[in-house]
């Protein structure tokens, strides 16, 4: 393997790339369009076109594709040549300016949720400057913001961009009224998501119709041994796993991904990748990259990848921990606690704005990770609840609950904490034990938002919280510029946060069920499933909120709240299609059989004169029987909620359809098809256990 700092970054046209093969100027004006977000000339871009090209080509690349991301799982690419006649049979190999910074796929097959029509085909990708472009598989990548003819994102990555955009605004008006921050130009939202993922090996996954469609097995009993022991975690990485991580780092680290961590996670088969920091849009496009060369690379090791939330039933799901934290451009992280009065008060108002951007918005950050699949994940095995609350961690809520009451906190015994006077008194950056069941955690110099779906993009999650915390910024820049008298106005403004906002605060364990009593108590959301939570995406308060800072428009946000609506309802049905499938041409099959097997020793035995009152062979039979009569008529039953649903056409009446008929309606066919599973032969079972996927990987 080459040296790691020789082959990092090697596949991307970074900033040291541009230095070198760029002139002077042309670096230094687009270097100036990615910090200020100024409009790039044509003729720079030509010049960086140019060079792109030449660079490309030297690594091997025929073709170049702007590479987006559509309101779908998964990016999107259309691959051009570099190829131009030259005449006389000829060709030169061009790229522009304009290539570069516009192109015009065909819209007509994307998500659009009523933006346009079918017949609108048109949509354009713009380039994206602050991400850089990439090799891979010898096509040049060039990362953009997707939209349609009227100027309409029809992507994530452009609503994002908006947000951070805006988040940067009103930390830079925030920033201000406190002295030391003249050099700060820029505040941009920073993440590290850690992406846990499964390995099972593709012999196996190949017999499971389930895995193929679903990315979940749909059924599975219960093996003999699972997660139980603890003994996967941070376990010996075998020998085959091993191999596919070496791969994904290589493939990961010439793409400039950072990838740092890797380990053995709780459940058998489950892995976890996390990478360093970096900007919020970057961040979001590498870890796309990641789910893509997962499950490319595992193919090569005969592996087979699985992003979904919950793969099987009774061991961990798989989440992302979206760890976020605002640092500006010259370097300091607003969430780290200062040493001085002026900047722990300046820690403490930021503080106090994600609480309240998490308290005023707790549904938009639980529709940012609603899909059907975190549905079945969030509560339960070290993922966190539905409920949306912050852990701030004992020491922290002790300082907050002095400085609300004007109590005196430990060595300040004889002073009250004031803002902006007092020094707020050290604390360690780890103050107290990890709480795993703690959707929004404050880790020191940063917040850890474990809510989010394996499989998603981190891209809506960011744009919630962005927009949220742009918002308490604002309020507080509206409050404090011009105060006559800032540290008392600040001191106000801090306290009266904490008073208003401290119902979502909790250290407490997200489990239990006194919890939910309580968060309703306290008056928060518990929105269990996707349906139910994507009714609040259009409130007035969700749409003014995103008007107001310019990241949704009202039709932005309708296309959006119909594309997870539907997303959820299509899903929901393609599982319930594959159970009826799997239980009509493997399960019901096999059952009979093995009734036909039992009935036929049953006859043999009795025609010898050994008919036993405790035959095992009769009890059997009638278990067996008695179960394939239940999975015949759970199938009925789930097929006539499946058929109910298909005169729905109300995006969202279908969905919540979904939710209460068809997805209730699963779960008794389930139930009597792993029952059967339990008493049939291994022999006679047509699909490969949870035992055999979960421990084959060695």
């Amino acid at each position: 393997m080459d040296s790691v700092t020789a082959l990092f970054g090697e596949n991307v046209f970074n900033e040291t790339v541009m230095r070198e093969r760029l002139p002077k100027e042309t670096f230094k004006q687009l270097m100036k369009t990615i910090a200020e977000g100024e409009k790039l000339d044509l003729s720079v871009a030509n010049i960086v076109a140019n060079a792109m090209k030449d660079w490309a080509i030297e690594k091997g690349a025929t073709h170049f594709t702007h590479w987006f991301q559509p309101l779908t799982s998964v990016t999107a690419e259309k691959h051009d040549s570099f190829i131009q006649p030259a005449g006389e049979g000829k060709i030169t190999m061009e790229f522009s300016g304009k290539e570069l910074v516009q192109g015009e796929p065909d819209a007509s097959s994307f998500p659009s949720g009523g933006l346009r029509a079918t017949f609108e085909a048109r949509g354009y990708t713009a380039w994206d400057p602050t991400s850089y472009a990439f090799i891979k598989e010898k096509t040049l990548c060039i990362p953009t913001a997707f939209c349609s003819y009227t100027g309409e994102a029809l992507d994530k990555k452009t609503p994002l961009l908006r947000s951070m955009q805006a988040v940067s605004k009103q930390a830079l008006r925030v920033l201000r009224l406190f002295d030391g921050n003249e050099a700060v130009k820029a505040v941009r939202t920073t993440v590290g998501p850690e992406q846990e993922y499964f390995l099972i090996d593709k012999t196996l996954y190949d017999q499971r119709e389930d895995l193929i469609f679903t990315g979940r097995t749909l059924f599975g009993a219960k093996p003999p041994k699972g997660q139980e022991l603890e003994d996967h975690y941070f376990g010996m990485i075998k020998p085959r796993v091993q191999a596919f991580m070496q791969d994904l780092n290589r493939a990961l680290w010439q793409l400039g991904i950072l990838a740092k961590t890797e380990h053995n996670e709780v459940a058998p088969s489950q892995h976890e990748l996390a990478p360093i920091f970096s900007t919020t849009n970057i961040a979001c496009d590498h870890n796309q990259l990641t789910m893509e060369l997962m499950r490319k690379i595992a193919a090569k090791h005969h592996l087979v990848c699985l992003l979904h939330e919950k793969p099987f039933v009774g061991v961990n799901g798989s989440g992302k921990h979206n760890n976020w934290s605002l640092c500006t451009d010259t370097g300091q992280n607003l969430l780290d606690p200062g040493a001085t009065p002026e900047s722990n008060a300046q820690f403490l108002l930021f503080l106090c704005a994600v609480i309240q951007a998490v308290d005023n918005h707790q549904d938009l950050l639980r529709i940012s990770v609603a899909t059907a699949g975190n549905d079945l994940r969030l509560g339960a095995n070290e993922a966190p609840p539905a409920i949306i609350s912050i852990f701030l961690g004992d020491e922290l809520t002790q300082i907050l609950d002095c400085l609300e009451s004007g109590r005196p906190y430990g060595k300040h015994e004889k002073e009250k904490l004031q803002i902006g006077v007092n020094v707020l008194p050290d604390f360690n950056k780890d103050m107290t034990d990890r709480n795993r069941t703690s959707p929004f955690a404050f880790t020191g110099n940063k917040f850890e938002f474990r809510s989010l779906g394996s499989s998603d993009s981190i891209a809506c999650a960011n744009i919630m919280l962005n927009t949220a915390v742009a918002d308490a910024l604002c309020s507080f820049a509206d409050e404090l510029e011009g105060a006559k008298d800032f540290q008392k106005a600040l001191h106000a403004l801090i306290l009266k946060t904490i008073k208003a906002h401290k119902r979502i605060i909790f250290n407490g364990n997200g489990y239990e069920e006194s919890w939910i009593r309580e968060a309703k108590r306290r008056g928060l959301f518990h929105l269990r499933t996707t349906p139910e939570a994507l009714l609040q995406l259009k409130s007035t308060k969700n749409r003014s909120l995103f008007k107001r800072h310019g990241v949704f428009s009202d039709n932005e946000i309708d296309s959006r709240f119909e594309i997870q609506n539907e997303t959820y309802a299509k899903t929901v049905r393609i599982e319930a299609l594959t159970m009826i499938d799997m239980a009509q041409k493997l399960y019901l099959p096999a059952g009979s059989a093995y009734c036909k097997a039992l009935a036929d020793i049953l006859t043999a035995k009795k025609a010898l004169g050994l008919d036993l009152p405790d035959d095992f062979e009769a009890e059997e039979l009638k278990q067996v029987s008695s179960l394939c009569a239940g999975i015949y008529r759970f199938t009925r039953a789930l097929q006539s909620a499946v058929d109910e649903s298909q005169a729905l056409t109300d995006a969202s009446e279908l969905a919540l359809f979904c939710k209460d008929r068809v997805r209730t309606a699963m779960e008794p066919l389930r139930e009597q098809v792993d029952a059967l599973e339990s008493v049939m032969p291994k022999d006679r079972w047509p699909v490969p256990s949870y035992g055999e996927l979960l421990f084959s990987v060695r």
